[in-house]
């Protein structure tokens, strides 16, 4: 059952805010949400920890925008900008709750009929993972990066 209150553009920030860097999607939906205006068909989404519950929030939206911390056994600090099948790939190789999460939901929605039209997800490889409320210093100053290349990516939908 699709929600009445799910916009056509979804920006999904997720990751534990009790893990330092790991918390990384949600600070930026958060800063996002602190300092931009977003049109009518734009909603952002607090996702945390939320598995399959997340749903609700994105069945029928048309553009999803994932924003998290991406632990790609990679340098500290690398980037990555998934969009589409790609993003189901790299989270077949992934073993934390949310990501398990975001694969089930795009998979369910795949085998409903009711499969997003446009995904992109934005990440960082975390440089600690340990337990804490706080960022990371270097994925503090990520924060505003992130928000700027989330609202390019928006400003692309939008001019669709």
């Amino acid at each position: 059952m699709e929600s009445l209150f799910v916009k056509e553009i979804t920006v999904l920030g997720i990751g534990n805010t009790i893990l330092t860097d790991e918390g990384f999607g949600v600070r930026v939906v958060e800063f996002l949400r602190e300092n931009y205006t977003f049109p009518e068909n734009v909603q952002l989404v607090d996702g945390g920890t939320l598995g399959v519950e997340l749903t609700h929030f994105v069945i029928g939206t048309q553009k999803l925008l994932i924003i998290d911390s991406i632990d790609g056994g990679v340098e500290p600090g690398t980037t990555f900008h998934l969009r589409d099948g790609e993003i189901l790939s790299h989270f077949t190789q992934k073993i934390s709750a949310h990501e398990i999460g975001i694969q089930d939901i795009l998979t369910m929605l795949e085998i409903s009929g009711k499969k997003i039209p446009r995904v992109e997800l934005i990440g960082v490889q975390p440089y600690s993972l340990e337990a804490g409320i706080e960022l990371t210093p270097p994925m503090q100053k990520l924060i505003p990066i992130f928000a700027d290349k989330a609202m390019e990516i928006l400003k692309s939908w939008l001019n669709m």
